[in-house]
């Protein structure tokens, strides 16, 4: 995702700062190269020597005669994204005002003067977040073109955003982004159906491949609405769903403006009607199985001209056969592609699959962040 990208990373004085090892460490583990440049505030929070450690390169405490700003964040500097995580009300309003009395502002302003793009990580209290002033200083940075990881706001705290997220935004930023401007929508995950109070009928999906699609869908640029049985994530709009019946309602109503769907979820291909009490342990049980609508089916009956990405698990372990099912499905539904892969890949780290089109059919084996990234590319070149 961040494969062969430098990024200069900021570290001002915020307790959050306690965290920017660990960062660099995800940054690197990404496919980044990191450098960093800290202010005095910050090295009395965490050693530099730590930072150079996460690293693996020297840390900038002062701007000397070496110009290191120019030379990290200049026209022809270095860096390909500079992000200042985390930033302070203190830096945040030094860098709206162009004041540059510490090396990661003036690496801040090098950077905007020289068109380098730059990701800002707030942490603070949350007084300090709320007050007009840091307010209107991150409005009008945003101007400007930079980019904010919002906060999580929790016990009065405006906290440093999750790891995930400012690796995404810094992905997004610093990469092209030929899905700007598109709204995807993208289900992802199981569904369930309960069959009592206590239980259900459900699948072995783990929904990483449909978040991986929906995380890649942001960093090229989308707006991306996630429709699954799981909790927010910070790179889109999350409509939580349970049954099939929900992610149906919930996909249609998202589909509404959007410029595509990419169907990931495992949904359930059959619902039961339930018990309102819970079914007593110990007796032979029937249940009476009916058909589930096909989701795809039913957008494209709603949305006839909408660009839908479909994906195909089978059990056979063969190609051919794989290939034939998403032929099917491509034919049927009038799909863009559909992504086919074995069923065996479900809740694993690394997957393979084939990327079938009416012409052709390409390959890919890895994890299932690149896999999001090349569903992602393919669907830019579709629209």
């Amino acid at each position: 995702m961040l494969s062969g990208v430098n990024v200069a990373l900021g570290v001002s004085g915020s307790i959050a700062a306690v965290k920017v090892v660990e960062l660099a460490h995800e940054l690197r583990r990404r496919g980044a190269n990191v450098r960093a440049v800290m202010t005095e505030s910050a090295q009395s929070i965490v050693h530099p020597w730590a930072v150079e450690f996460a690293t693996d390169n020297p840390v900038v405490t002062e701007i000397t005669g070496d110009v290191e700003h120019v030379e990290l964040c200049g026209t022809e500097g270095w860096a390909d994204v500079f992000l200042v995580a985390p930033a302070t009300a203190n830096t945040v309003g030094k860098v709206a005002a162009a004041i540059d009395d510490t090396p990661v502002t003036t690496c801040a302003t090098t950077a905007l003067g020289a068109g380098v793009p730059v990701v800002v990580a707030p942490a603070m209290h949350e007084p300090m977040y709320d007050h007009p002033g840091v307010l209107d200083a991150i409005e009008r940075v945003e101007s400007w073109g930079v980019d904010f990881v919002d906060p999580r706001v929790e016990e009065g705290k405006a906290k440093i955003a999750t790891e995930e997220a400012i690796v995404l935004a810094a992905a997004r930023a610093a990469g092209d982004r030929p899905l700007d401007g598109e709204r995807v929508v993208v289900t992802s995950g199981a569904t369930s159906e309960p069959i009592d109070p206590v239980r259900v009928l459900t699948n072995r999906s783990s929904g990483r491949t449909g978040r991986a699609v929906a995380a890649g869908a942001y960093v090229r640029g989308a707006d991306v609405t996630l429709v699954h049985d799981g909790e927010p994530v910070p790179y889109a709009d999350t409509v939580r769903v349970e049954t099939a019946a929900e992610m149906l309602a919930a996909t249609l109503d998202a589909c509404e403006g959007a410029d595509a769907l990419v169907s990931v979820a495992a949904i359930s291909d059959y619902t039961v009607e339930p018990s309102e009490e819970k079914i007593r342990s110990g007796q032979d049980l029937t249940l009476d199985l009916e058909t589930a609508p096909k989701l795809i089916d039913e957008v494209r009956a709603e949305f006839p001209d909408l660009p839908i990405v479909g994906f195909k698990a089978e059990t056979s372990g063969d190609d051919d056969a794989m290939v034939a099912a998403a032929r099917e499905i491509l034919e049927r539904a009038g799909l863009s592609f559909v992504v086919a892969n074995d069923a065996s890949v479900m809740g694993a780290d690394e997957t393979r699959a084939l990327v079938v089109t009416a012409e052709d059919t390409a390959e890919y084996a890895g994890d299932k962040q690149g896999l999001g990234l090349r569903v992602a590319d393919k669907l830019a070149a579709t629209l």
